[in-house]
């Protein structure tokens, strides 16, 4: 039995467990909390191995100083991108996860109306000095108004990166709020008379979409686009930056078939999920604890008898498309 990825098992007896076995499968467990630290985004940056194409795409927008939208499927690497530029330049990043319900204004500010209501309502004696001693509107203070992502980014007095990732998931009018922000790298202060606005260099500008939706063409004007594509050559990158630290166990042939599976499975016409270089990740990772040899992965072996399938496949319907292809 391979501890390394035996980690649980059924005790045959508790006592016998918390006494004899337990220290050593913490420290198992803690193993595998190692390999995904190193996943860590800013951890991951020294691996990350952008095409030529996609060097060529950074370039024109650091020449340019033009917004960089890079759109392609999940685990392409698009969010990747500023994390690689901050660890190149050695420079600050400020991000921007996009939801659902985002508002543009996030990115410049969120105001606390409740405590500053609160706070205004005191009598006079008891009231904080952000109230008692103010000069200027006193919902400026940074006891009500922080500043948002893109305010830091352009309070920076030295090079930094700024990402909005993830940005089609937004509101339909998300988009269209920004465009002055990435044309004229400037927005209204809420309570103020005068501008917000880049104190050095224009942000370096990064963008992710998913492609869930087409995006504004007013916004598309205001970018440099780059699509980054799922190719074969893009998923031995991959594997080839991380294979000593996620799978050190697979030789070069389990790889090659492990990928040849892979693609196997995204190609299959009627799969609801295509799994994504994120999850050939982790089941490379799973394949190397488990042992999982060259034979095992045989070309003849049928794709609903692979092994740590749960790793690759995400909704339950797609097992019967597996066995059925």
């Amino acid at each position: 039995m391979n501890n390394a990825f035996h980690i649980i098992h059924k005790p045959k007896c508790w006592n016998e467990h918390d006494t004899h076995h337990l220290p050593d499968k913490l420290k198992s467990l803690n193993k595998t909390a190692l390999i995904e630290q190193q996943r860590d985004l800013e951890t991951s940056a020294e691996k990350y191995q952008p095409s030529d194409t996609l060097l060529t795409a950074i370039n024109a927008a650091l020449a340019a100083r033009a917004p960089l939208l890079l759109t392609g499927e999940p685990g392409t690497g698009k969010t990747q991108v500023a994390w690689f530029i901050k660890r190149f330049f050695n420079i600050p990043l400020y991000a921007y996860q996009v939801h659902s319900n985002s508002q543009a204004s996030e990115l410049h500010y969120d105001f606390d109306a409740v405590a500053y209501l609160r706070d205004a309502y005191l009598p006079e004696d008891k009231q904080p000095e952000a109230l008692k001693n103010a000069t200027d509107d006193p919902r400026s203070h940074p006891r009500y108004l922080k500043k948002g992502p893109l305010w830091q980014a352009y309070d920076c007095d030295n090079e930094c990166v700024f990402l909005i990732d993830e940005i089609d998931k937004a509101p339909r009018d998300f988009p269209n709020d920004l465009l002055q922000e990435l044309d004229q790298n400037r927005f209204a202060h809420p309570f103020a008379s005068e501008s917000v606005q880049r104190k050095g260099s224009a942000p370096i500008t990064i963008i992710t979409s998913n492609g869930e939706r087409r995006l504004p063409d007013a916004f598309l004007r205001r970018c440099l686009v780059h699509h980054i594509e799922m190719t074969t050559d893009l998923l031995r990158d991959i594997m080839q930056a991380w294979q000593d630290s996620q799978f050190p166990d697979l030789d070069a042939e389990t790889q090659s078939l492990a990928l040849q599976h892979f693609e196997a499975i995204r190609n299959i016409p009627r799969l609801s999920k295509q799994p994504g270089a994120a999850e050939l990740l982790v089941w490379l990772s799973v394949l190397s604890a488990q042992n999982i040899k060259a034979k095992q992965l045989d070309e003849s072996v049928p794709l609903s008898e692979l092994p740590a399938l749960v790793c690759l496949i995400k909704d339950h319907s797609d097992y019967a498309h597996l066995q059925q292809s």
